[in-house]
């Protein structure tokens, strides 16, 4: 799966106007223009209790939104450069909750084997499912991913696979370390009751751990609005 490709399945259609949004207990979005075409986002306040926050924008103040970054909770401030001139762009900031799975550690060969998979696999669900599932909503631990599996595919490609104990997710966040990295970020969104998913691997990621997290998303931050200058 291209990176690019599994990073837009985040995007959001879903309708949402500046002057309707309800807020995250406590989360202000402010934006500046550093320039006739840059923009600074800046933003106060976060949930303890959320796993990470997604910034999104859109050209419109109903959308499409598309995702600008994952982004850990002490993230406060964003630059969106090199934008379009003379148009209009929207910004929110949403956190996102739910338990994240064991992790996996996984070396490719890197460079090119001369016989990478042709037929890339495409994200799945596995039979043979929990009869039971548990609500993320609720913080039942027993929602967790678990039996997180990796498997070289190719040169630079792996295969996770996990089981679904979740009822009522959003879908799945596929998360890395690479090795030196201090944390894991987001590298690919997948849709909910999937539990197999190949992802190609970045030239920092030759060794690297992997974790999946069932995911929902909060309340929006408030919505901001600047317009680009520029010719």
């Amino acid at each position: 799966m291209n990176r690019a490709f599994a990073l837009c399945c985040a995007v959001v259609g879903a309708a949402l106007t500046a002057c309707s949004t309800a807020a995250a207990p406590g989360t202000v979005l402010a934006a500046t223009m550093t320039s006739p075409v840059d923009i600074r986002l800046t933003w106060t306040g976060a949930d303890p209790a959320a796993a990470g926050r997604i910034l999104e924008f859109a050209t419109a103040a109903d959308g499409p939104w598309t995702t600008l970054q994952f982004m850990p909770l002490g993230q406060s401030d964003y630059v969106h450069p090199s934008l379009m001139p003379q148009t209009s762009f929207y910004y929110r900031l949403r956190p996102y909750y739910g338990p994240a799975s064991n992790s996996v550690a996984v070396a490719v060969p890197g460079g090119s084997a001369g016989n990478d998979t042709k037929d890339w696999p495409a994200p799945a669900t596995l039979p043979g499912g929990p009869s039971v599932t548990h609500s993320i909503h609720s913080a039942d631990p027993a929602a967790a991913p678990t039996d997180l599996k990796a498997k070289v595919l190719q040169s630079n490609g792996i295969q996770l696979t996990w089981t679904d104990n979740a009822s009522d997710e959003e879908g799945y966040l596929v998360e890395d370390k690479p090795a030196g990295a201090p944390d894991y970020s987001v590298v690919a969104v997948v849709d909910k009751n999937i539990n197999s998913f190949a992802l190609i691997t970045l030239p920092d990621e030759k060794q690297a751990s992997y974790r999946v997290r069932a995911y929902y998303y909060g309340p929006s931050s408030n919505v901001v609005m600047r317009k680009t200058g520029g010719d």
